[in-house]
């Protein structure tokens, strides 16, 4: 094992100062506390991790600090009776790349229980191909299943389709047979939403902006990561005994809306955690993927990013530049 290794580090800025973020040599003296090392092989880029990066939201809550919450490697030294030396294995979220140092490097030592042995059938690309993104969206179909939701109900709409979560929302709701309505800023992604497996495009406007706190009733479910005046819209469209998955807050955090969507038309608001769920859950959420998610289509929503192009990454996933994944090699 090499006692030292390159890590993108985001290091606190002196008081009235900009943090300071970039790569450098970091030594295993310097992870935390763990049972588990792992060689990382690949991380990607997620929402929280350009805030990070960026340094537009406190998503760091320590420094310095090592982003990336999703990565994929190899274990190279282990204390756990459940992950042996050689064991392929995947972690999202758990406060990596917040609390604990993340992905962004080439060694990590993570706790036993943070950590799943990579899916069968699946690379190490393809699982941070995948990552927080697709794994949260499994997270909110099998809750709209749990809830009752099925294709026969009716339409399931797609808030943020061209987006990370909402990509793989449209694909495993498609490919389970879900009549898939897409909700998008992006009219340009039309194409790419409907090879996807969503049947309409709607403007996102139709949603974003102020409306009544009942609507005429369009959807049986829905899957939103936008939040704010959104989810408000989505909820008063909701048909009776529907349900809505939220997991998201790119409008914002705020929920301007009624009880009434809730106690005139018995619509269920169900929370989506994808940071602290339990084993359980990402078993269950990564079988779904596994099984259902077509590898072609996960080639269409991801593209790669250079270790070199970590900052320039994270800026253009805030301006809404980039469309689905990116997944860094980190060899």
């Amino acid at each position: 094992m090499t006692d030292t290794f390159k890590a993108f580090v985001i290091a606190k800025g002196a008081e009235g100062q900009a943090q300071s973020a970039s790569w450098h040599e970091m030594g295993l003296s310097e992870l935390m506390d763990g049972d588990v090392t792992v060689r990382v092989r690949h991380t990607t880029m997620n929402y929280k991790d350009a805030l990070a990066i960026t340094g537009t939201s406190p998503v760091v809550r320590r420094f310095p600090m090592v982003p990336g919450i999703d990565l994929a490697g190899e274990v190279i030294a282990s204390d756990s009776a459940e992950f042996a030396v050689g064991d392929e294995v995947i972690l999202n979220g758990w406060g990596v790349g917040e609390t604990h140092l993340g992905g962004y490097a080439g060694i990590a030592r993570i706790r036993s229980e943070w950590l799943l042995h990579k899916p069968e059938g699946l690379t190490g690309a393809q699982c941070m191909a995948i990552g927080t993104a697709g794994y949260t969206a499994a997270l909110c179909v099998l809750r709209l299943q749990a809830l009752g939701a099925s294709p026969a109900g009716g339409p399931v709409l797609v808030t943020g389709a061209s987006g990370g979560v909402g990509s793989f929302a449209v694909a495993l709701l498609a490919a389970l047979g879900f009549e898939v309505h897409a909700s998008t800023g992006k009219r340009s992604e039309g194409a790419y939403l409907k090879a996807l497996g969503a049947s309409q495009i709607l403007d996102r406007a139709e949603f974003s902006e102020k409306g009544r706190p009942l609507g005429k009733e369009r959807f049986a479910a829905a899957v939103d990561s936008v939040g704010g005046q959104t989810l408000a819209n989505v909820l008063s469209v909701t048909r009776y005994g529907g349900a809505v998955a939220a997991c998201g807050l790119a409008q914002g955090y705020d929920l301007p809306t009624t009880v009434m969507p809730f106690i005139l038309r018995n619509v269920t608001l169900a929370g989506v955690d994808s940071v602290m769920a339990d084993k359980a859950h990402r078993r269950a959420a990564w079988t779904l993927l596994t099984e259902r998610l077509d590898l072609g289509h996960l080639q269409q929503i991801t593209a790669e990013f250079r270790p070199d192009e970590v900052e320039e990454t994270a800026r253009a996933l805030l301006a809404g530049k980039i469309r689905g994944r990116m997944v860094m090699n980190i060899d």
